[in-house]
């Protein structure tokens, strides 16, 4: 399935873009027919790492490829019934509806490519998507978010701290509480799109690399969504642990890893869960890549912004939270080596509202 010139959208509505507090949009941000965006131009308010389109020819062109593309998933079969709640499942690819005419997320949905970076999965309602408070799509072996397409015969709400992969196309609005990381796409036909203190990052579908003959391809792994589940607790990403395979040669994708981060539980598991302490000193995180094959670019990210960039496979970064927002952060890693395939990991860590005073012994 493909989205036109919707593609490098990771926002587009068709009656206006409203945020609240430091939301991140990394992608293009578009509406129209009403030209309406408020909430964005930088700390204190959004960041919007792409072009902004206010009812120009654009946005309305991308919003007609968008009826299109509604359309397209909305036709497509043959369709797989299931239960209203999706958590707790492992699905393979293939084109899903509910029997309820709603689906609900609520602890992890599993979504398993097979192997196959080119699996297509299609969530189909015929009313509304709405996700639970710290819920989570994970994407493993091979799944990627860029072939995920929810399509949404109302509105669609994401809950408090949930990390959600995939392109929503709702025929009405999109709502993200506070906390939502999205890595994907919020695409609404004909009502607004309603951000506070989010991350959307778009997803864009890695470069499939081949091995070099020399070796079996390896085992599939699991890529948690997002920026901090993504995914493993309510914010994060968690990229989990990639499965092993065939030994020898350069088939397996790179796989990284997050260290160093307090009360994350080490590991890309995910962010703490709600009660989790919270630190009010910096930090060093450390970042570690698996691969055989020489590294093209390696980002990290806090909070959707750029705070490093290089080409090793072994390196740390000192975290500094003066400045960062009190409550959970976000940190993110996206390396992609010389084939072009992909790997991204993110920690989460929650900064206390002020740093704790040194206890007072006496006697």
């Amino acid at each position: 399935m493909g989205l036109g010139t919707a593609d490098s959208f990771a926002v587009l509505a068709g009656a206006g873009v409203t945020n609240t507090g430091p939301s991140v949009i990394n992608g293009d941000l578009g509406t129209s027919p009403t030209p309406a965006v408020t909430g964005f131009g930088g700390a204190p308010n959004g960041t919007v790492n792409g072009s902004i389109h206010q009812a120009d020819a654009v946005a309305a062109q991308a919003q007609a490829d968008l009826t299109t593309a509604y359309d397209n998933a909305a036709g497509q079969g043959p369709v797989i019934t299931l239960a209203t709640e999706l958590g707790g499942q492992t699905l393979t690819p293939g084109v899903y509806d509910s029997e309820s005419g709603t689906f609900g997320i609520t602890g992890t949905l599993t979504l398993n490519g097979q192997g196959n970076p080119d699996a297509v999965f299609i969530f189909k309602t015929a009313t509304t998507l709405i996700t639970a408070p710290a819920s989570q799509v994970l994407m493993i072996n091979g799944a990627q978010p860029c072939h995920l397409f929810w399509q949404v015969g109302s509105s669609a709400t994401l809950d408090t701290g949930s990390a959600f992969a995939g392109n929503i196309l709702a025929l009405e609005s999109i709502q993200l509480n506070s906390g939502v990381t999205v890595l994907g796409r919020l695409l609404a036909r004909d009502a607004s799109v309603t951000l506070i203190n989010d991350t959307v990052t778009r997803a864009d579908c890695a470069v499939p690399g081949s091995g070099d003959g020399r070796g079996g391809a390896g085992g599939g792994g699991e890529t948690g969504t997002g920026e901090g589940g993504e995914t493993g607790g309510s914010n994060g990403t968690g990229g989990g642990k990639k499965g092993g395979g065939g030994g020898g040669g350069s088939g397996r994708p790179p796989n990284v890893r997050i260290t160093g981060v307090p009360n994350s539980g080490e590991g890309n598991g995910g962010p703490p869960g709600g009660g989790a302490p919270c630190t009010g000193r910096g930090f060093r995180a450390k970042f570690r890549i698996h691969s055989q094959v020489a590294m093209r670019k390696v980002s990290v990210y806090l909070d959707g912004k750029l705070i490093k960039r290089t080409t090793a496979k072994r390196f740390s970064v000192w975290i500094s939270v003066v400045g960062l927002r009190v409550g959970r952060n976000t940190i993110r890693v996206v390396a992609v080596d010389r084939r072009g395939r992909r790997d991204t990991a993110s920690q989460s860590f929650r900064r206390c509202g002020r740093a704790a005073p040194n206890p007072d012994f006496t006697g």
